[in-house]
């Protein structure tokens, strides 16, 4: 028991200084950071983040697709909080995995809410004319993939719901104002991981 833990300890250190540094370059390689010039100081808190959050996660499910994803999820919402960026480099690796863990039986329904909630939030992000930004619907296409129809509706509803709370304090307390952009993406993500551990 203490040695499985003591593993999944060390697993999470090794992810989060590989994922910190997958960050970086990516960083690195773009064009369209929004705080370019901040990137230290949005960063410096990610490592503790990333560590503990991957610490947590991996000590409570077994499956391996199920952690893939969990990594991945978390690397964009520290992403789209430090830069309001979701990046396709982790958008599409999601979006494989979750053909492959969707099985043959829910294959239909998944490419289904792959193709609905990707094509209303792209009509969403045309309408909301940059409100909404396009790596958020690349996350939802990739997570319909890995819940189908059902879930990720439940996804979207309560992703939504949390993030809209969290604009609505953040707005209150005047660290934005209404017309500040907001990233939404981590709300989505960190409601996804939910409904990936959820019974």
């Amino acid at each position: 028991m203490f040695a499985e833990i003591f593993l999944r300890l060390v697993l999470a250190v090794i992810l989060t200084f590989a994922g910190s540094l997958w960050i970086d370059k990516l960083y690195s390689r773009s064009n369209e950071l929004t705080f370019p010039e901040k990137i230290s100081d949005r960063s410096k808190f990610r490592k503790p983040i990333l560590f503990f959050s991957l610490a947590i996660l991996f000590n409570v499910t077994d499956e391996k697709f199920l952690a893939a994803a969990i990594f991945l999820l978390v690397l964009m919402t520290l992403t789209d909080f430090e830069q309001y960026m979701l990046f396709d480099a982790m958008t599409f690796p999601l979006a494989i995995i979750g053909v492959i863990f969707s099985g043959q039986e829910s294959f239909l329904d998944c490419m289904t809410a792959a193709a609905l909630g990707g094509g209303i939030f792209f009509l969403l992000a045309i309408i909301s004319k940059g409100s909404l930004g396009g790596g958020d619907v690349k996350l939802i296409f990739a997570l319909g993939f890995w819940f189908g129809t059902e879930k990720l509706l439940s996804v979207v509803i309560f992703g939504t719901i949390f993030g809209g709370l969290a604009a609505l304090i953040m707005i209150l307390t005047k660290q934005k104002d209404s017309k500040s952009y907001f990233a939404y993406g981590p709300y989505f993500a960190l409601t996804a991981i939910y409904f990936l551990l959820a019974p």
